[in-house]
């Protein structure tokens, strides 16, 4: 099972075999680390895709997952500081710095398909996609604190801690549980949520004024908060990766496979808890 984050192939379970090896259904009934078996998880990581036993030196732990994960949303949160204290948004170098923002972006775009598409997790790769993230949300959270709503970014940041435990809360209580429903459910409101956005974005260029209307008003807070839904969504299956990638003994680099698919749900988060609050607050 592939999570249906933003970056929807990260885990890539079938790298070193194929699809029948890779992703071979458990026994019914059967139970993976003491923890009860389900109808929807898969293994991954079975016999068939590596038959070399894992000792618990080469198989990842919880650790290696939080870990790996703190370093990378670090490094996010370092490069955002950085941003924001030496890439000044006044009138005389908003231009210059919004210019290095949108192109930070881009190159942070680019590192993660890189790595969607590889066969093996690279920390350079998964590092450096942090740290140029973390370039475009200094700016951008500046421009907005600056121009638009002060104080927002850290009612953002609060949100986004909210939500997450909320949902680790949720997911670990069970009151979430991850099927082949769950998911494709996940999936295809995922695919609807990024059609409207390009075609947002389309209008928007053509000169449609505000596009399809989510930048504003009633409309723009309710596609916000079903933003905010989907990457509660997405985070849930994250939490389902994990937990599967830690039981079935999966090989200690998928950590930060882990911590590459958790940044980018939260980088995904706080966006929409930045957009809710922005267009409340601009609106008051």
């Amino acid at each position: 099972m592939r999570s249906s984050n933003p970056i929807f192939s990260r885990w890539g379970a079938a790298r070193d075999a194929g699809p029948a090896d890779a992703y071979a259904q458990r026994p019914v009934g059967a139970a993976v680390g003491g923890r009860p078996a389900d109808d929807h998880a898969t293994n991954p990581y079975a016999p068939g895709a590596d038959t070399s036993p894992r000792t618990a030196g080469t198989a990842v732990t919880m650790d290696d997952v939080i870990v790996r994960t703190g370093t990378t949303l670090g490094t996010v949160a370092l490069t955002a500081v950085l941003s924001w204290l030496l890439l000044p948004v006044d009138e005389a170098n908003i231009g210059r710095s919004y210019g290095i923002a949108v192109g930070a972006a881009l190159v942070a775009f680019v590192l993660s398909l890189v790595q969607s598409f590889k066969r093996t997790p690279s920390p350079v790769l998964i590092l450096g996609y942090a740290a140029f993230e973390g370039v475009f949300l200094g700016v951008l959270s500046s421009t907005i604190s600056t121009y638009i709503a002060p104080g927002v970014v850290v009612q953002a940041v609060l949100g986004t801690f909210a939500v997450s435990a909320g949902v680790l809360v949720a997911y670990r209580m069970r009151w979430i549980r991850v099927t082949q429903r769950f998911t494709g459910f996940v999936a295809a409101a995922a695919t609807g949520f990024l059609l409207l956005l390009v075609a947002d974005l389309l209008f928007s260029a053509f000169g449609a004024g505000d596009g399809l209307g989510f930048h504003s008003g009633g409309l723009g807070i309710l596609f916000g908060v079903v933003g905010i839904l989907l990457g509660a969504a997405f985070l849930a299956l994250d939490f389902k990766q994990v937990e599967d990638a830690v039981a079935y003994g999966a090989p200690r680099e998928e950590a930060w496979l882990a911590a590459f698919g958790l940044t980018t749900t939260l980088v995904w988060i706080y966006l929409e808890v930045l957009r809710v609050l922005t267009i409340f607050n601009s609106d008051n």
